[in-house]
This record gives C-alpha cells, sequence and structure tokens, in this order.
C-alpha cells in the first residue's frame, strides 16, 4: 500500500478527503448565490456583502501557515474532523442569525474550518501517492471538489425561494454529518516525521518555488473567486439584468467547465513541467482581456460575451492548483503542509482584497464597471512575481530532477 504498494486503500482515503472538500466548497461558495437575500436579511448593502465575505476569507487565509504546522504535525483525518465540525457549527449559526454580527461569525466559523480541509487532502495526496501521479491528482481534487459549488448554485437557490433562509442553511449545516461520517470510517493517517515549526516556516518562504507557487495562486484564482463567492451573482442579475436561474447557469457554467480544464492542466503541468508558468501568465492575459471586453462593452452586455467570461474564469480555479504543484516539487516532503498553506494564504489574500475593493467602488460610485476594473493591479504584480520567482527557482540546484522545472 502507499507509493511503494497497491492503489486501492489510498484511493478510499483519496476519496474520503475529497468528499470532505466537496462539502467545504459547498459551505464556501453558499454566500455568493444568496447574496441578495442575505443583503435583505441582514439589511446590509455591498460593503457589508463584502464584510461578510471578506472576514470569511481572512479567517481562511490567516489560519493557512497555522493549520499547515498541525497537518503536517497531526495529519490529515484529525484535521478533516475538525474542520467538519465547525463548518457546520458555523451554517447552524449563519442559518438563525438575524443581524451582521451574527452573520459574521457564522462566515468566521466557515472559514475557519474550510481552512483545515484543502490542505489536509493535498497532505494524503504527497503521503500516499507517487510524485508523478501527484499533478493529476491534485486538478482532479479541485475537479471534484467544484461539485460543491455546483450544489450551491441553482439548488440553493431554490431551497432558498421554496424553504426560506433558515431551513436552506440548517439543511447545509447537515452535510457536515456526512463529513464526519464518511472521514472517520473511510481515512487512515500516515503522519512522516517533521522539522520543529520555526525550520519549517523559514525553509518553506525561503524556497523560491513556495513564492511562485503563492503568487500563481494569487493572480490566477482572485478573478473566479471574487466572481463565485460574491459579486457575479448580483453582478449578473442587477448589472446585467439578467434573470436569477440565468445568473446561476452561468455560474454552474464556471464550475463545469473548470471540471474539464483541471485534468488537462494537471497532465500538462506533469508532462511538461518546464511551461508550468506559461500556463499561468497565459491564464493571466486570457482573463485579464476577457474582462476588459466585458468592462468596455455598453450594457447590458450580450449573452455570448458573458459566455466568453465564464469560460475564461473557468481556467483560473484549475490554473491556480499549479501553484500547488510548485509547492509539492520544490519542497520535501516534511514541510508540504506549511509550504501549501503559504500557497493557499497568499491566493485567499489576494482574493480577499479584490471582494473588499469592489465592495467599497460599489459603495462609493455604485458601477459594476469601475468596481471589477480594481482586478488589474492584481493581476500586473502577481504576472511580475511570477516571472520574478520563475528565474529565482531556476538558478537554485535541485536534489530531485524533477523539481528543477519551474
Amino acid at each position: 500500500m502507499g507509493r511503494s504498494g497497491g492503489t486501492r486503500r489510498p484511493l478510499i482515503y483519496w476519496t474520503a478527503g475529497v468528499v470532505a472538500y466537496m462539502i467545504a466548497v459547498f459551505h464556501r461558495q453558499s454566500l455568493g448565490v444568496t447574496g441578495l437575500d442575505a443583503s435583505a436579511r441582514f439589511g446590509v448593502g455591498a460593503t457589508g456583502l463584502s464584510i461578510l465575505a471578506m472576514v470569511q476569507l481572512l479567517v481562511y487565509a490567516a489560519m493557512q501557515i497555522p493549520v499547515g504546522i498541525l497537518v503536517d504535525r497531526f495529519g490529515s483525518k484529525r484535521m478533516l474532523l475538525a474542520g467538519a465540525s465547525v463548518m457546520a457549527l458555523g451554517q447552524f449559526v449563519f442559518a438563525v442569525a438575524g443581524n451582521l454580527p451574527g452573520a459574521a461569525a457564522g462566515r468566521i466559523l466557515i472559514g475557519c474550518g474550510d481552512a483545515m480541509t484543502f490542505i489536509s487532502v493535498i497532505r494524503i495526496i504527497s503521503v500516499w501517492f507517487p510524485p508523478r501521479r501527484n499533478p493529476v491528482i491534485v486538478q482532479l481534487t479541485g475537479l471534484l471538489g467544484q461539485l460543491g459549488a455546483v450544489a450551491s448554485a441553482v439548488p440553493l437557490i431554490t431551497s432558498l425561494h421554496a424553504n426560506g433562509w433558515t431551513p436552506t442553511f440548517l439543511g447545509a449545516a447537515a452535510l457536515g454529518v456526512v463529513s464526519l461520517l464518511v472521514v472517520s470510517t473511510a481515512l487512515r493517517d500516515r503522519r512522516p516525521e517533521t522539522e520543529t515549526t520555526t525550520p519549517a516556516m523559514r525553509a518553506a518562504w525561503a524556497e523560491p518555488g513556495t513564492r511562485l507557487g503563492m503568487w500563481t495562486h494569487a493572480a490566477t484564482q482572485s478573478s473566479a473567486a471574487a466572481f463565485t463567492i460574491l459579486w457575479g451573482y448580483p453582478f449578473l442579475v442587477q448589472g446585467q439584468g439578467l434573470p436569477p436561474r440565468t445568473a446561476g447557469l452561468l455560474l454552474t457554467t464556471i464550475t463545469v467547465l473548470s471540471m474539464i480544464c483541471g485534468p488537462l492542466f494537471g497532465f500538462l503541468a506533469g508532462r511538461f513541467p518546464l511551461r508550468r508558468s506559461w500556463m499561468v501568465l497565459t491564464i493571466i492575459a486570457s482573463t485579464a482581456g476577457a474582462w476588459t471586453l466585458v468592462l468596455l462593452w455598453p450594457a447590458p452586455v450580450p449573452l455570448w460575451l458573458l459566455v466568453l467570461l465564464m469560460v475564461t474564469l473557468a481556467t483560473n480555479g484549475p490554473g491556480s492548483m499549479i501553484g500547488f504543484d510548485y509547492a509539492r516539487t520544490l519542497n520535501p516532503a516534511e514541510r508540504i503542509g506549511v509550504a501549501t498553506g503559504i500557497v493557499n494564504g497568499g491566493g485567499f489574500v489576494a482574493s480577499m482584497s479584490v471582494i473588499a475593493a469592489i465592495g467599497v467602488s460599489m459603495d462609493v460610485q455604485g458601477d459594476y464597471r469601475w468596481a471589477f476594473a480594481v482586478q488589474y493591479p492584481v493581476w500586473i504584480l502577481g504576472a511580475v512575481q511570477v516571472l520574478r520567482y520563475r528565474t529565482q527557482a531556476r538558478r537554485l540546484p535541485r536534489l530531485r530532477p524533477a523539481t528543477s522545472n519551474a
């Protein structure tokens, strides 16, 4: 079993982690498609909605390095169980909340539990599967996790309108029981030897490949994350005048197409490791180009152009996974959790910043066109930093041939 034996048990362990991750993505995305209802329930405007999303992502990002250390030290199973419990509690609080502080408390708990999930699954992959299979399996993890985003779009909107706020989110909280049952019964831990906390953190940060992964994740993820977590649904309904169900279908389109892109990107990253950074830069450029067309087109934007934007945004999530591939291949196994936490945290800090900036811009001048223009500095800075740390990573000698490629 494990890396040197059969694959049946590792696949079972990985599947258990993926189920937990799917449910975590459902919890994470559940605010985005209910943004307008949340605004009415809690009596807040664009900035208030941004606060809800921002505190969730802030906690998620802040927890990445501590969680990475804990995953390296205690293993994936304990962290997945803790994460599922905290997220279920968060959805319960969000379900019964009647004001902004209560809602924020619920989103904080969801962000905290969510932070424990993806890194734990990445650790399962790193520990139980051979390195050559990692890029594709990581992409498959992201792909299957997006099924949680599908469940948070049209089905959640339908339940919300049919059953109301509290029953819908109490049902969401109940999904935590599924995670607990699956992980507790199907997952086995293997905890490798670890470095002490401070050297592991310092060594991971000193590695240019870690920072290359962090900026890859930040520059490729932030646009799609801001769109799907909070601002996509209001933009499509209020800004473009689309019916709610059409907006939900467009958001689902991002998820479905991401599921197609994921395995392809994983194959390409594993087959052509020296071209990974060019894939990243292409994704950044195409995303900026699609948004430029949408923002310059007089409203309402034609449906075909919105579909083109959805197609482009669908590459963002799979593209951001390349950042984790850098963390894995350019760090030793004993600090994969810490390195992954740095990469993931950087991406969500960028996403949180974009979400907050869009909200402030909407409250100041009320124009989605100018609000979404706040993304350009993130793309420019991200592209510059990818080029910078790619150069540094390629200059360093590597012990393993596979890790010399950036």
